[in-house]
């Protein structure tokens, strides 16, 4: 069994990593490629075949990269270097890219290369001395598991080659981690709401890992006092990192991300009371919920006609878990089917709790694909699915009337960041549900000749 074997052999062994279940989930090799991408002024390698660069392309537009300003390369990998081996192809490409202007560029290795025994480890050591910038090696081939897997791996890779340790830490700072880990097709603005948070509680953001990142803040995170993990899926491995080698203390762990009335009080009351600031936390929620509540009374939402309506959530573990709480609370649906497509034990124990607390017993998948998608629909049939494109068509026949398309799978349908965390979220989730009962009701034929 040569090296390549070895490590496939490990990726597979229970425990070490999620299945990938496209169309749910991509593959540890674009998890990885969107969080490099997210460190700005560096570039990205990918020794794969061309074929698996259109995950880089994937990645690129999920971290909104300018194509001004970001660069992508690739090995092009073909049959000669998949069967023998492309370790002097990968260390050509390096060298031919050292006039790049960039401060890191990361290497990123698919399935072909890893397989038969690359080693870019090595091949990066031997060219560092040769090029300008850092070079930084992410053994990320899509067999080591799911998205979020790769993204873990990334992060890793971050933290142990990137991050300097010894820097004075900045009182009451925080370093957020893997916000880009969810399946919100705007999470930057979930991001930006987040940073606009803890600028009016007086928190300083010590780093971000990663989006628009610069270097030179990743080599200070070890400065920050606490970390903020913004996803349910990836990155509590970077956090409980963090926390063993620098002595940073994780915050808000344990609870729902603030999505929905309650999440929001409960994530903004825990972020004051860590810091000292309850009074201000007390005024943001007092003033979102006077805020939603003026907006509804003027606005009339549709949420009434939905009173104890079954309903399903088909999501990613990030936004189906607090959707939990918004359908039931806010929306007074009854959430009777829910498809995570996560299935770590931390999520299985969040969202356990959560059921607990709200005396709810639907049926549960987690590491949900397509076939389970719809097999959980036709049992449960369920009369509004929160979901993606996916369920539109995955509960045709079924009976289900609404799909509120909230998380992006097979394509683009926002083009302006809106963010689901917050009050403002709140609104914005009540439009996207109240825009699907209205073109429920669309005429499907047309009826009248225009007169012009």
């Amino acid at each position: 069994m040569g090296p390549g074997d070895r490590k496939a052999e490990a990726a597979r062994e229970p425990g070490t990593a999620e299945a990938c279940t496209d169309p749910y989930l991509r593959c540890a090799f674009n998890g990885a490629a969107q969080t490099a991408l997210g460190v700005a002024g560096s570039a990205l390698l990918a020794h794969s075949p061309q074929g698996c660069e259109y995950l880089v392309n994937n990645a690129f537009a999920w971290q909104e990269c300018d194509y001004m300003e970001t660069f992508t390369l690739c090995t092009k990998l073909c049959v000669d270097e998949i069967v023998h081996g492309g370790e002097d192809l990968l260390a050509r490409t390096i060298r031919e890219a050292k006039g790049l202007p960039v401060s890191a560029l990361f290497v990123i290795s698919a399935c072909g290369p890893e397989i038969v025994g690359d080693d870019i480890v090595a091949v990066c050591e031997t060219m560092q001395p040769e090029v300008p910038f850092r070079l930084i090696p992410v053994e990320s081939a899509g067999f080591r598991g799911s998205q979020y897997d790769g993204i873990d791996i990334a992060l890793d890779a971050i933290l142990s080659r990137l991050v300097k340790g010894g820097a004075d830490r900045v009182p009451g700072s925080v370093c957020l981690i893997a916000p880009h880990a969810n399946a919100n097709p705007t999470w930057i603005a979930d991001l930006e709401w987040v940073k606009q948070v803890l600028a009016r509680m007086g928190v300083p953001v010590v780093a971000t890992l990663t989006h628009r990142t610069p270097l030179g803040e990743i080599e200070r995170a070890a400065s920050a006092e606490t970390s903020l993990l913004l996803s349910h899926d990836a990155g509590q491995k970077a956090a409980d990192r963090l926390a063993s080698e620098y002595g940073i203390e994780q915050i808000c762990r344990g609870i729902p991300l603030p999505i929905g009335l309650s999440n929001t009080a409960r994530w903004l009351t825990g972020l004051g009371r860590r810091f000292d600031r309850e009074k201000e936390a007390e005024q943001m929620v007092a003033g979102g919920e006077k805020m939603v509540m003026a907006t509804c009374r003027r606005k009339w939402p549709m949420a009434r006609f939905f009173l104890r309506t079954p309903a399903a959530i088909v999501a990613d573990a990030t936004v189906g878990i607090p959707l939990v709480r918004f359908v039931t609370e806010d929306m007074e649906m009854t959430p009777e089917f829910i498809a995570l497509y996560s299935s770590h034990r931390e999520v299985r124990e969040l969202l356990g709790r959560e059921l607990a607390d709200l005396g709810l017993r639907p049926k549960l998948v987690y590491g949900t694909d397509v076939y389970k998608t719809r097999r959980g629909l036709g049992e449960v049939r369920p009369r509004v699915v929160f979901g993606s494109t996916i369920e539109r068509h995955a509960g045709e026949g079924l009976g289900v009337a609404y799909v509120v398309e909230l998380v992006r799978m097979m394509r683009q349908f926002r083009f302006i960041n809106r963010e689901y965390f917050g009050y403002t979220g709140v609104l914005n989730l009540f439009e996207a549900v109240q825009n699907e009962w209205i073109m429920r009701w669309r005429s499907k034929e047309k009826r009248y000749e225009a007169r012009w």
